[in-house]
């Protein structure tokens, strides 16, 4: 039987050979050494063992701490412990939110533009399903403890397996799907750059046979116009073949056993240095010097269509069928994208790896210029990798469906964290105040005891399909009123007291110019349309100065 000492020595030694140790792994060594310590104490075992048990254990949480300082988060005490959000997640304001509205509405209105249905699937799967789907990332799945249940079960890794299981399931033989939904993976955080634990994917997917990359382009054509629409600033798509991309680990040298974990080393090279990258491939992949450095040969290519001509002509390519497919896909995708008017955001780059094991052609990758990662400047910069992804993936329903059908896919997926990252840096650099609440009329009183009065013109207001809202109190004062219109971004403000009232009218002002009107109140609705229309063509004259 497995002793605690036993596991701390296992686990130790496991992240002694990976490439960074996170917090999770300290705080499940924490656990162990301080169950160590309870074992040594319930054994009544002697002080040199407990003493060094002990410092061991704080010796860990030291580290721990550590850690969380250099990656810029603030220890937990035992005050606080309670009131916080779990590692990789957080709360969103209502300011905060409001971006997020508006950057999902963009996302799902391209994706219906394009003809696209949604759908919805559990957050948790059955753990088999995902497991060996991606590759080395495979770890980062959250499985659960067993709950008495005879399945075991994993939180979504990614919303493209459970599509995958889904049209298998249904057996359905072509879709066009959008689905938003949250994810999970246990992922070393990195809050500043919008990598989280729990977050949200935006995936537009199509399933079926299709003529050639016709589905393809316009998965890439839909990223680039949610990334126009969202104006991030300038942006590339990245785009390569895993069939191109495995014909030239062939020629290299690598055998068929390491294209995977290579494939991984190569999607690297974004933000870690060749020489970093090819020390992996030598001492942790196994490669040797000279097949590593055929490889750079080729992955640090990248340019447009005259790259595609110009790997054509290469000898030992035309040699590989798959080569030789996959830069005939290339030629005609980049033909397509020609034609849908995007190539100038095109960069054929032979580095693009993507990490995820079902990818099987074109696979392609978002990055925003401006915000490219920086290795030099570490992680105190606003950088986020790519902000949208993907490729297609024929083999993954095959896979999963116990009659073996195909159904080929190919599917993109915006990274909306991420994305919203860049807003809130966006929003603080101009200071811009956001708007949080939809109310267009605000109802107010200016002498007491008219509460009844109020409630029944919000009622008439909300019959008339206005958005309006009024104080709870019972006598507010004028001025706080008007201040919670001034502060809430309210366009107008009915008023109402015992001079209206006695003469059935009703006083509209303008809450950004402050000039008031009366009018008769047979006619408020009709007016405030007249009004909001007026006070929202001043705004947006405003904005455009």
């Amino acid at each position: 039987m497995a002793t605690n000492s036993d596991s701390l020595a296992n686990l130790s030694s496991t992240m002694a050979t990976t490439m960074s140790i996170t917090d999770t792994d300290l705080s499940d060594l924490i656990k162990i050494q301080g169950d160590l310590v309870k074992k040594l104490k319930a054994e009544k075992a002697s002080k040199e063992q407990i003493d060094e048990a002990v410092k061991k254990l704080l010796a860990l949480k030291q580290e721990l701490a550590d850690h969380q300082a250099a990656n810029g988060e603030e220890a937990s005490t035992a005050a606080d412990k309670l009131l916080k959000t779990p590692r990789g997640t957080r709360d969103y304001h209502p300011g905060q939110m409001k971006v997020r509205e508006q950057v999902f509405k963009t996302i799902t209105d391209c994706f219906k533009q394009h003809g696209a249905e949604t759908i919805d699937t559990p957050v948790i799967e059955i753990a088999t399903l995902l497991t060996e789907k991606y590759g080395e990332d495979s770890k980062l799945i959250y499985e659960l403890k067993d709950q008495g249940g005879a399945e075991p079960l994993a939180l979504r890794y990614d919303l493209t397996v459970p599509f995958a299981r889904y049209i298998a399931q249904n057996k359905i033989a072509n879709m066009k799907r959008y689905h938003i939904g949250k994810v999970y993976r246990r992922d070393n955080p990195k809050m500043l750059r919008g990598r989280y634990r729990e977050f949200y994917q935006c995936d537009f997917d199509i399933a079926g046979e299709f003529d050639a990359m016709v589905p393809d382009a316009e998965c890439i054509k839909i990223i680039v116009e949610i990334l126009d629409k969202l104006d991030l600033g300038d942006f590339k798509v990245h785009v390569n073949h895993r069939k191109l991309l495995d014909a030239i680990f062939a020629v290299c040298g690598v055998p068929d056993s390491h294209f995977r974990p290579i494939s991984s080393a190569v999607d690297k090279l974004d933000k870690t240095p060749w020489n970093d990258v090819r020390n992996e491939m030598i001492h942790q992949k196994g490669l040797s010097p000279e097949v590593a450095d055929k490889i750079w040969g080729y992955v640090q290519m990248h340019g447009s269509t005259e790259l595609v001509t110009k790997l054509q002509a290469d000898a030992q390519l035309a040699g590989q069928q798959s080569a030789i497919d996959a830069l005939k896909d290339l030629e005609v995708l980049f033909r397509y994208l020609t034609l849908y008017e995007v190539m100038d955001k095109i960069v054929f780059d032979l580095k693009l790896a993507r990490g995820l094991d079902y990818y099987t052609g074109v696979i392609f990758e978002a990055v925003l210029v401006k915000y490219q990662y920086d290795a030099q400047l570490g992680d105190d910069q606003v950088a986020v990798g790519s902000v949208a992804g993907g490729g297609r993936y024929d083999e993954l329903v095959k896979k999963l469906d116990p009659r073996q059908r195909s159904v080929p896919c190919i599917g993109a997926s915006i990274g909306v964290e991420r994305i919203f990252a860049i807003k809130e840096h966006q929003m603080a650099e101009s200071k811009i105040q956001t708007k949080t609440v939809e109310t267009e009329v605000y109802v107010a009183s200016a002498q007491k005891n008219l509460i009844e009065e109020r409630m029944k013109l919000c009622n008439y207001l909300w019959a008339n399909g206005f958005k309006a809202e009024m104080a709870f109190k019972r006598n507010p004062k004028m001025l706080d009123q008007l201040q919670y219109c001034e502060k809430n971004q309210i366009e107008l403000c009915v008023i109402i007291g015992d001079s209206e009232l006695k003469d059935g009218k009703v006083k509209i002002r303008n809450v950004i110019t402050r000039e008031e009107c009366d009018v008769p109140r047979e006619q408020l609705a009709e007016q405030l349309t007249v009004h909001l229309a007026t006070v929202r063509e001043q705004s947006k004259d405003l904005s455009s100065k």
